[in-house]
């Protein structure tokens, strides 16, 4: 069996006297590639949040082998960005080499390299120059993927990576995903493609304000289990 490179024990997360995550306990594999679903108000941003150590658990503990957190590397939601900051493309991508160059040391040549190569990676090659407030959705989407990919971090966590963008870009990103899964890294997606998830996902985590089920998709993603977690979300069984 795998090594667990995050680990669940009967984790709650909330703020004040809201719970939005209640009770979960599993594990995240070394070199899985999982997908959190679940319907909206399920908790799952919440419990990326947790993992990323943005949130503390009201109960529970989340615990990560080694030095995970310094090899951890995050996605956050679209909205979530200000692009009306005047950055450029280039420079949001070269943002993803923080923690091997710091905020003072020299940017060298083999970091601008790695910049294009990601951009390029990304079908982005001649968009450095671009401010990220004139790109459409899917670029932005593409330029954030390059910046993940600078980080070169062993465990991805990515919150609706796939949200309000074109099937050509997801299905181009989605391989971004799968070719890092390919390299052993651990993978972490909310998303809300249900058919996405059953295709290209073996492991899925189904939220309804507390783990669902967790496990390989085909067994989690059955329609009894997307039956109790809209009545759990709607608070029919709490």
């Amino acid at each position: 069996m795998s090594q667990a490179v995050i680990e669940l024990d009967q984790v709650s997360l909330g703020w004040r006297d809201r719970i939005a995550v209640r009770d979960v306990s599993g594990a995240f594999a070394r070199g899985s590639l999982t997908a959190i679903v679940g319907p909206n108000g399920a908790g799952k941003s919440t419990l990326i949040k947790g993992i990323m150590g943005l949130l503390s658990p009201l109960r529970g503990q989340i615990r990560l082998a080694g030095d995970a957190r310094t090899q951890m590397a995050c996605l956050p939601q679209q909205g979530e960005l200000d692009r009306s900051f005047p950055i450029s493309t280039y420079d949001l991508v070269a943002m993803g080499a923080w923690r091997r160059t710091g905020s003072w040391r020299r940017f060298r040549t083999s970091e601008h390299d790695r910049v294009q190569s990601a951009l390029e990676a990304v079908g982005l090659a001649d968009f450095g120059p671009r401010i990220i407030g004139t790109l459409s959705g899917g670029q932005l989407q593409r330029a954030l993927f390059a910046r993940l990919l600078l980080h070169d971090a062993d465990t991805l966590l990515l919150d609706e990576p796939f949200s309000a963008i074109d099937r050509h870009t997801t299905e181009d990103l989605m391989a971004v995903m799968q070719s890092w899964h390919a390299e052993g890294r651990t993978v972490i997606a909310v998303l809300h493609d249900i058919e996405l998830v059953r295709a290209c996902f073996p492991q899925a985590l189904l939220m309804g304000g507390q783990a669902v089920a967790w496990g390989p998709t085909q067994q989690v993603l059955t329609a009894e289990n997307l039956h109790l977690a809209r009545h759990l979300c709607a608070g029919d069984y709490l």
